[in-house]
């Protein structure tokens, strides 16, 4: 298991890591959804983009507050309703690295008991701020993985 620092770089390097995913591809490929049953790449990245925030506050305020509760939330909800057809790739991009990049440095500021703090998911219970960190890291390189897939399937490669 790879040690907090190297797991805040990696969670710093997720939107580098989208930006390669995504180079070079068209509107009409962002919007294209050529695997049955799974959402466009531009649906993909406006998740992210929407759900990059709700992390962000969940580690903050297990940073700042006495075992915070949190709760879940349905992604096909935020999809349906948030104008991910509408939405331009380039700020949701943008809005990832900097949400990225604000937490990081907040993450960097911790002593390494700090992560050990705990807040309560509605869902999946107790969880240790190091227990996010790890799976929000996770993230981006699982959707990347459907991207990529998306990407073969146009011959965008």
């Amino acid at each position: 298991m790879i040690g907090i620092t190297d797991l805040i770089d990696q969670y710093e390097a997720g939107p580098d890591q989208l930006r390669q995913a995504v180079a070079g591809m068209t509107e009409e490929q962002f919007s294209a959804a050529p695997v049955p049953g799974q959402w466009s790449t531009r649906q993909v990245i406006c998740h992210i983009a929407d759900f990059e925030p709700v992390y962000a506050d969940r580690m903050k305020r297990v940073i700042a507050v006495s075992e915070p509760t949190f709760f879940g939330g349905d992604p096909d909800d935020f999809a349906a309703r948030l104008a991910y057809e509408q939405r331009d790739i380039a700020a949701e991009l943008q809005l990832i690295e900097a949400v990225r990049r604000h937490t990081a440095c907040i993450l960097r500021s911790l002593a390494a008991d700090e992560f050990q703090r705990i807040g309560h998911h509605a869902e999946d219970g107790p969880l240790t701020l190091e227990t996010l960190l790890r799976s929000i890291t996770e993230h981006i390189p699982h959707h990347v993985r459907f991207i990529e897939e998306k990407r073969k399937a146009l011959g965008a490669s």
